[in-house]
């Protein structure tokens, strides 16, 4: 057998790919859960039922389009800067979209549902305001896309 018959051609051709949505909130499932402060998905009840059963993905929207537009509904860590996961969680779902799909997003929406405590059990009761502290009026001014 000669070298030259060991070769095999390959054409560049053109064509489609389909990512099925279901790949999708995976995409978006793997990264999210992976960012700093994100303890898991806000559902409610009967959607956790659904979820265990296979019928449902709580706490994940995603719509295809001519663009990738994807709501989050969130459960964060009590004590970490809610501004800072969602900022986290925004570069993760963009980047890992971007790298498998090779596509943007066009619009991406997160809801922090919750806050879910640590081992050492609920916060105090009284929590006293810090006069300096940012609030959601300067969080909302500030252009960051977090409800």
């Amino acid at each position: 057998m000669q070298e030259d018959d060991a070769r095999v051609p390959n054409p560049s051709m053109s064509g489609r790919s389909l990512v099925t949505r279901q790949a999708v909130m995976d995409l978006v499932r793997t990264a999210t859960v992976g960012s700093y402060g994100v303890t898991g998905f806000a559902a409610r009840p009967h959607e956790r039922l659904l979820e265990r059963l296979g019928l449902a993905h709580p706490g994940i929207a995603v719509h295809l389009g001519d663009t990738v537009d994807v709501e989050l509904e969130l459960t964060v860590a009590f004590g970490v800067p809610v501004a800072e996961v969602a900022r986290q969680v925004d570069s993760a779902v963009r980047y890992a979209i971007r790298r498998a799909l090779a596509r943007d997003v066009g619009r991406l929406t997160i809801h922090v549902g919750g806050l879910r405590f640590g081992p050492g059990g609920a916060p105090p009761s009284a929590i006293h305001a810090d006069p300096d502290a940012i609030g959601p009026r300067e969080l909302a001014d500030s252009g960051t896309d977090v409800a």
